[in-house]
């Protein structure tokens, strides 16, 4: 008995699981950080060689992924991916698991670029499905790492070899459940463009196949293979006041607090409701990640408008967990951990939110462009928030030790 189901939802399920599975390795990795480097290591070490590469592959991707087809593309995220998880998993020194982080990472980046890109091609659907897939990575992944590791004793290498098999769920998303778009055209300024039309619920059948390239090659008009560097740059420009700057200001703040500040968030072991101190960073990690999936998946019920107002809440929240860290001003972990999955809730919103803008005020022909680049903004707070953690958790531990709280350097 074949199942029948309509083409937005399979577009939302196949979208969900591009955003799950492509988020899923970085988080696991982050999670991992105090596992992989141990608690003298500053855990920015992971978070910069999970997102540097990241963030370089979208700075320099909009010059030159369009020559890419999104085929080609989704097998390199899975081999990179799988690659990348069993170097992590299996080696012993620093120096290679960081250079595993460093080929998942290269695949995520430019996995969200081009997932961000695609959904030009399937409607505000495909946006809500990807936006809530990655925020259900950030739950999955950093959940499931505490399970396995702090509440069923697996090995931190047994764990990360389960999910190094995760982005073999890319194929299955892209050829199996992803309808092909159906075309209507769009005259803009003189030129026509194309989009997608709803299509007869009747239409797909779950394992039909999906020939997308060929779609997505008759959907713009023709263009250069590449554009020059100053075209890229003036295409670039209107996107940083409005949609760049507000999410690189969310991303900056809730990376320092989360790679930077979290590890120093420490109480005596007997006032925590866990029996190691590492329980406490994968714990905020899991808290972080849970606001995160319900905000990123809000955008049904809730829509912000202005999307500067959760970055400066989020600032906001920089300053008083500092404050803690120094002060101990907030009384007991719990209420840490409360604010914490607050900060995940402000960071997923101005995502969704930011992106869900993008969808609707950006003209067509413009919008696989705009949807691409607005994503550097991300990345590029968290290389800067990775970078000065690499500094301030070193800071803020001292400062801890010389007031008689050496918590941030037990296990």
């Amino acid at each position: 008995m074949n199942l029948r189901i309509a083409p937005s939802g399979l577009i939302f399920i196949a979208f969900w699981l591009f955003g799950l599975i492509n988020n899923v390795l970085y988080v696991v990795n982050l999670s991992a950080a105090i596992d992989l480097v141990g608690p003298l290591v500053p855990k920015a070490t992971v978070l910069l060689a999970d997102v540097m590469p990241s963030f370089l592959i979208k700075l320099c991707a909009p010059f030159f992924v369009h020559v890419i087809p999104y085929n080609v593309r989704i097998s390199i995220f899975v081999v990179l991916s799988f690659l990348g998880m069993t170097v992590v998993a299996l080696s012993d020194s620093i120096g290679f698991k960081l250079l595993g982080i460093v080929l998942a990472s290269i695949s995520s980046g430019l996995g969200e670029l081009s997932f961000l890109q695609l959904t030009h091609f399937y409607g505000e659907i495909s946006l809500a499905g990807f936006s809530s897939g990655t925020g259900g990575a950030g739950l999955v992944g950093s959940f499931a790492y505490l399970v396995f590791t702090t509440w069923v004793g697996l090995s931190v290498r047994s764990t990360l070899l389960l999910f190094s098999v995760a982005p073999t769920v890319f194929w299955i998303a892209y050829y199996i459940i992803l309808p092909k778009p159906e075309v209507v055209s769009v005259t803009t300024g003189g030129v026509e463009y194309r989009a997608i039309e709803e299509q007869d619920p009747e239409s797909r059948i779950m394992g039909a196949s999906t020939d997308l390239d060929d779609v997505v090659a008759a959907l713009e008009p023709k263009k250069p293979r590449f554009d020059s560097f100053s075209v890229t740059l003036a295409r670039l420009r209107p996107y940083v006041v409005p949609f760049m700057a507000p999410l690189f200001l969310v991303y900056i703040s809730e990376y320092i607090i989360n790679q930077g500040i979290s590890p120093t968030l420490l109480f005596p072991i007997e006032e925590m409701p866990f029996t190691k101190y590492r329980d406490a960073y994968v714990t905020y990690g899991t808290l972080y990640q849970l606001g995160v999936f319900i905000s990123r998946s809000s955008s049904a019920f809730v829509r912000i408008r202005r999307v500067y107002i959760p970055s400066l809440l989020q600032a906001l929240n920089l300053v008083v967990v500092i404050y803690q860290s120094l002060y101990m001003v907030i009384p007991n972990v719990y209420l840490v951990m409360l604010l914490v999955f607050y900060e995940g809730l402000l960071g997923g919103a101005s995502y969704v939110n930011t992106f869900l803008l993008v969808s609707e005020t950006v003209p067509l022909q413009d919008r696989e462009f705009a949807m691409g680049s607005v994503g550097i903004s991300d990345s590029a707070g968290v290389v800067c928030a990775g970078l000065i953690s690499m500094w301030l958790e070193k800071y803020l531990c001292g400062y801890q030790k010389s007031t008689g709280r050496p918590w941030c350097e037990l296990p």
